[in-house]
């Protein structure tokens, strides 16, 4: 056996590099350059004990910085209950799988069940998914469910206020797959609902994408553009922080037919920037265009209520060329982060994690302009995130703030920067932040 830990023996290999048409394992990678193949020895420890590999990671880990984050654009630093971590370090979360077997699986279907009742009440949906990648590939997912909806159109325009990450990735999605993408116009850091009107006039748009909050952490206010996409027989798709609906709009009361964006507000560490937990939620008119699991509940043959996976024919186990998506990760460990973290908050919780960083983001923000040194960008509502102009020079001041431990506002071009505040930030972590970026 060529490895010991794969399956494969000389003569299984062989056989497939003939099927294939090649000589050897090596001839696979033959279009990659020379130069960036590395042809040294792995720098790997020898075997350790248990207490030398335990030392070992623990010096690892001291090389890691924990700092006080400022920054959001996409990821924040919410907090989590102890409880959350304990409970999934349970070994039946870490090795359970897909649950195709109900007769074996109600836990993990149990879980999945709550967690997508819990994410459907928050965004106000009839259905939602468990689960996907990211909030990126979950938009990129919309844009197909609303092309696959829309009848002869092949086109979905994106706000520009939606993050460049995210629309990278659907624009990404998009041209591989024959979807055309445009880009509606902001104005005064909101989507231009004008700009937006006349290219629905050209009637070539199955779906639009905008975001709330926007990527400057302004709430826009969608009144009636539901039913303007409606009427030119489009779909609109919000994609959202999930924290932020504890008390903010749905996109159900939006009027929006689909619902996504990235779980990683439900008190998920950073880590180093994802992937986190992506979520789709939809009327039920959209479902079976959705890609991901549905659980359903039901009752067995004794009336006693249970679990099943519904609509399995979308999946690639039933019928892998005619799947709404092939993607599969097990992303149900972090729908389960999810649900126990909604369990633990409860919705007074909830509504209390965004009074708490709303406080703090607005505190921060008067303090700012306070100083004289920082005006408004925009002025509009926000939750916990905003932009402000200066003319400091903001790189060699986050430089400053990384050596007294704090990670600074998200630097957006010459003289705009963007700041979060969660409910972890401190007044006294906030008063510090102004004081180090002011001193002369």
């Amino acid at each position: 056996m060529a490895n010991k830990f794969l399956p494969h023996t000389e003569d299984d290999i062989r056989v497939m590099l003939e099927k294939i048409g090649v000589n050897s394992i090596d001839d696979l990678y033959s279009d990659v350059p020379a130069e960036v193949i590395f042809k040294e020895e792995y720098d790997i420890p020898s075997a350790m004990s248990e207490i030398e590999l335990r030392r070992h990671f623990k010096e690892l880990g001291e090389k890691n910085t924990t700092l006080t984050v400022f920054a959001g654009g996409g990821a924040y630093d919410h907090y989590s209950p102890s409880t959350v971590a304990h409970l999934l370090s349970r070994s039946e979360f870490y090795t359970a799988y897909t649950p195709y077997q109900p007769e074996i699986s109600q836990g993990t279907l149990q879980y999945i069940f709550e967690y997508q009742s819990m994410i459907s009440e928050l965004t106000g949906m009839e259905a939602t998914n468990a689960s996907m990648y990211d909030g990126a590939t979950a938009a990129a997912e919309v844009m197909f469910m609303m092309v696959n909806s829309a009848k002869k159109k092949d086109r979905v325009i994106i706000s520009s206020t939606l993050s460049e990450r995210v629309v990278d990735v659907i624009r990404t999605y998009a041209k591989f797959h024959g979807v055309k993408t445009d880009i509606i116009p902001e104005k005064e850091g909101v989507t231009d609902l004008d700009a937006l009107a006349k290219m629905l006039e050209e009637g070539d748009v199955a779906g639009v994408i905008v975001p709330q909050p926007n990527k400057y952490g302004i709430i826009e206010d969608f009144s009636g553009l539901a039913d303007t996409i409606h009427s030119a027989k489009g779909f609109l798709a919000m994609y959202c922080d999930p924290s932020a609906l504890a008390v903010l709009r749905t996109p159900q009361e939006w009027g929006a037919d689909v619902a996504c964006g990235d779980g990683q507000t439900l008190g998920m560490p950073l880590s180093f920037g994802g992937p986190y937990l992506g979520f789709i939620s939809c009327s039920t008119s959209m479902l079976r265009k959705m890609p991901g699991r549905v659980v359903g509940a039901t009752k067995d043959a004794d009336g006693k209520r249970g679990y099943v996976l519904t609509l399995q024919a979308r999946e690639q186990h039933i019928r892998r060329q005619k799947a709404t998506s092939n993607i599969c990760s097990n992303q149900s460990l972090m729908a389960l982060y999810a649900t126990v973290y909604l369990s633990l908050m409860g919705k007074e919780g909830m509504k209390e994690v965004n009074r708490l960083a709303c406080d703090g983001a607005h505190y921060l923000y008067d303090r700012l302009l306070a100083t004289g040194k920082f005006t408004k960008a925009y002025d509009k509502p926000f939750l916990k995130e905003f932009v402000v102009k200066t003319d400091l020079d903001m790189e060699k001041i986050n430089t400053r703030l990384l050596e007294n431990g704090i990670m600074g506002g998200i630097i957006l071009d010459n003289n705009r920067v963007e700041f979060a505040v969660t409910e972890k930030r401190t007044k006294e972590e906030i008063d510090k932040l102004v004081d180090l970026m002011v001193e002369e």
